[in-house]
């Protein structure tokens, strides 16, 4: 491609909207175009990338026996309320309207549908083990679309779905494609790793997402560099003790705490009371219920893990008036001691199992209590991993100190179970001739947010540094001066046709511009191999070849074709 025939419209200042470093390189390399809010056009140079992620993606999905198929984005709200998601995913649901009234969905993702198909065309074991993969536009309402492609309204993504007889059988789905996640991102040039997740609205029983270490990423994940533990922050747990136990003592005592309503104001003087020694009570609204959560003073709730300990769709903190109806007091001064409401159940944190002499709120503003243990004094429903784990914790498996760093998610692997099959009827009979429901798996990749992945791990201060398997372009040739005829142009025209026969894909810069404008643009586009000419290479008749991010070397010019092959098919 001559790049006066392409579109690449480069940019030197960025987009006041642009947030993080990927986003303003698609911006700035002329990769995409903002239409609105969480819209995104696809240029040429960011769609030829986005092809070859999906070529990856495709040879490994075959690879691993997937078969591809392609549904309609546009779905039928009958399968989502059979499967119970139209209220639980409402939130992210677009829904629009046909010319007769009728109600459709906007596909954010597909397991209604393919699990629907498996019902119609899966009706024995005989045809089991089944995966399906599509790579399709799929949409979501948003509330706030931010970071180009990492959160958007319509994106692409990869679905693979996996339909088996036997749990076991499951599993080895689950693993083929668990592998095949490993190997595609590994061909995009990304360090991915995978860790420990919450199945969130999906469901299922078994999880693991697959992260690129990044700053800017929206995730949190948990790792032990010991033994190779990670877990997404939702999910992981830690080899913290329970509180240290202490004799059981006195009576429980109320005391007067006049204007104090935090654990910090407590643990100051004259109260002392530290952190670790108090309980935190929360009242929050699960599915319409009210609820007491439990956890020590110094600790954090995580919602997703109360959420997926409790089986609760929907959860949000209680208002201070809502915690006055319920237990006289408001946020500060609650406890789960006494005027409980026999119909509100209590989950405490496993850290809690077994302590006394802690001090909690006395559901009367003003006042706390002391001397409380929790087996005498509280009456508590479930007890649950509901706290959020810290940096230098040790590590659940080897004690270790855990770290914590930021990542983006750009893989999802589920194990769904029974789930969907049960209420969309997908089952099979087995070899006893008993129906069953299908034991299925889920499988998702973000398409165009690994493509902005790449790049916010893959960059400098110039721009974009491309693997070469992901590159729009694998070479561009700069001649410095573009005069028809010229030596210069010459060579550069012959290596552009010598390089093009032997299948390399060749971006020829012939704008009659500054070098230091095609080198900027160069860098900026992020070609990962450039090939230089200038009338003082030429000279002695060498040209420059530099790779993106590397040290430039001179090659002569008989040899500059045998040079860049052999760096291309090295993988740049």
């Amino acid at each position: 491609m001559r790049w006066t025939n392409a579109l690449i419209p480069t940019l030197k200042e960025t987009p006041a909207d642009a947030e993080i470093i990927s986003h303003k390189l698609l911006l700035r390399a002329g990769l995409i175009r903002k239409l609105t809010g969480g819209l995104y056009i696809f240029l040429p140079l960011g769609l030829r990338s986005l092809r070859k992620i999906e070529q990856i993606i495709r040879e490994e999905m075959d690879r691993a026996g997937a078969l591809e198929l392609l549904m309609p984005a546009l779905q039928p709200p009958e399968i989502w309320q059979q499967s119970g998601r139209y209220e639980t995913a409402r939130d992210v649901l677009f829904k629009v309207r046909d010319r007769s009234k009728k109600e459709w969905v906007l596909g954010p993702t597909h397991e209604e549908v393919i699990t629907t198909l498996a019902a119609g065309e899966i009706n024995s074991y005989r045809q089991m083990p089944k995966n399906f993969y599509q790579i399709q536009t799929k949409f979501r309402d948003e509330i706030r679309p931010r970071f180009g492609l990492m959160r958007a309204k319509e994106f692409i993504m990869k679905d693979a779905y996996s339909f088996d007889a036997t749990d076991d059988g499951a599993m080895a789905s689950y693993q083929k494609m668990y592998d095949a996640y490993t190997r595609i991102f590994a061909r995009c040039g990304l360090k991915a790793f995978p860790v420990e997740a919450d199945t969130g609205v999906i469901g299922g029983s078994h999880s693991h997402e697959f992260m690129v270490p990044a700053e800017t990423g929206e995730n949190e994940v948990a790792f032990c560099e010991a033994c190779g533990y990670a877990a997404n922050i939702e999910k992981a747990t830690s080899g913290l003790p329970k509180t240290a136990a202490r004799e059981i003592g006195a009576a429980v005592e109320k005391f007067a705490t006049p204007g104090v309503v935090t654990i910090e104001a407590l643990s100051k003087a004259p109260y002392s009371v530290p952190a670790n020694r108090q309980i935190k009570t929360l009242v929050y609204i699960a599915d319409s219920k009210t609820v007491l959560v439990l956890i020590r003073g110094d600790d954090q709730l995580n919602e997703t893990k109360f959420m997926a300990k409790t089986g609760a769709v929907e959860v949000r903190p209680a208002t201070p008036e809502e915690c006055l109806g319920t237990l006289g007091a408001k946020p500060g001064s609650l406890g789960a001691v006494a005027n409980v409401p026999a119909d509100v159940e209590v989950f405490a944190d496993e850290r809690l199992r077994g302590a006394n002499d802690m001090t909690t709120g006395a559901n009367e503003d003003g006042f706390h209590l002391k001397n409380v243990s929790i087996e005498r004094d509280l009456k508590v429903t479930q007890w649950f991993d509901l706290r959020t784990v810290r940096a230098g914790e040790p590590c659940a498996k080897c004690a270790k100190p855990l770290k914590i760093r930021r990542a983006i998610e750009v893989g999802h692997v589920f194990k769904l179970g029974t789930k969907y099959s049960e209420k969309l009827n997908a089952v099979f009979l087995d070899e006893t001739g008993k129906s069953n429901p299908s034991v299925m798996g889920c499988y998702g990749i973000g398409v165009t947010r690994t493509l902005q992945a790449v790049i916010e791990q893959s960059n400098d201060k110039d721009g974009i540094i491309w693997p070469l398997a992901v590159a729009p372009y694998q070479v561009i040739i700069t001649p410095l001066g573009v005069v028809a005829g010229s030596p210069i142009m010459t060579l550069a025209e012959k290596l552009y046709a010598d390089l093009t026969a032997q299948g390399v894909e060749v971006l020829l810069d012939d704008r009659d511009d500054r070098p230091g404008v095609k080198f900027k643009d160069a860098d900026l586009i992020g070609i990962p191999i450039r090939i230089g000419l200038g009338e003082k290479s030429l000279a002695n008749g060498e040209v420059e070849i530099k790779r993106r991010g590397g040290e430039m070397t001179l090659a002569k010019t008989g040899e500059a074709l045998a040079n860049v092959l052999e760096l291309v098919r090295a993988g740049g």
